[in-house]
């Protein structure tokens, strides 16, 4: 396990990146085990921007999806969210859980299981009601998955509803995109100018980023 302190603002946030999760059924590495560039973008920004946006993040309910290690949910807490729900697949959840205390957000925060496609999805989003604002970064790396994104979009959003969604931009990012359009998404994009030097990564990081606003065509009655 390795721990890093991340400086948002004046706030200090600590994040434990657990070392050799892999996914049990493909075998492969679960990258969601360790802080991305999208998500640090992602929580700076909104303790940064988001008032241009008139959003006070007092008294909302936030989610965070795919959440990782939690990085942008938890500056959702500490920026005055009244509940906060981070999820992601079950072998991140204790990481999840550890970055909770170690931010001394347990009071305000709760982590639970959420797989998207899953045959369970429907009952258990519906579930958990609709939020004020649905935090993700970089989930934009698979158009196939935008379906099954998009479903638990719409259970969990209400009319008044932020979506914010960090991406690093790659060559598909603009494939899920369309997609998420074509599933009933109005999209705009907020370019972030990220060129400060990462401490972990001691060099700069020069690649484009930006947020995305998502909201719901309005809905036939």
């Amino acid at each position: 396990m390795v721990v890093k302190e991340f400086q948002i603002s004046d706030r200090n946030i600590v994040i434990h990146e657990l070392d050799d999760l892999y996914d049990s059924t493909t075998g492969r590495v679960l990258t969601g085990s360790w802080v991305w560039n999208s998500a640090f973008v992602l929580a700076k920004w909104m303790a940064t921007q988001c008032n241009l946006f008139d959003f006070d993040f007092r008294q909302k309910n936030v989610i965070e999806l795919g959440a990782g290690t939690g990085l942008p949910g938890l500056t959702a807490a500490l920026l005055g969210a009244n509940r906060v729900l981070l999820t992601d697949v079950e072998p991140l959840l204790p990481g999840l859980l550890e970055n909770v205390d170690a931010n001394g957000v347990g009071d305000r925060v709760e982590v639970r299981e959420l797989v998207w496609g899953s045959n369970d999805l429907p009952s258990q989003a519906n579930e958990l009601g609709e939020f004020d604002l649905i935090l993700m970064s970089d989930l934009f790396y698979n158009s196939e998955e935008m379906p099954h994104l998009a479903q638990v979009l719409k259970i969990i959003s209400g009319t008044d509803t932020k979506i914010w969604a960090a991406s690093e931009i790659r060559p598909w990012t603009i494939e899920c995109i369309t997609e998420l359009i074509n599933q009933g998404f109005k999209i705009t994009e907020s370019p972030v100018q990220h060129d400060e030097s990462h401490e972990e990564d001691n060099h700069k990081i020069l690649d484009s980023f930006s947020i995305f606003h998502l909201r719901q065509e309005e809905r036939n009655l």
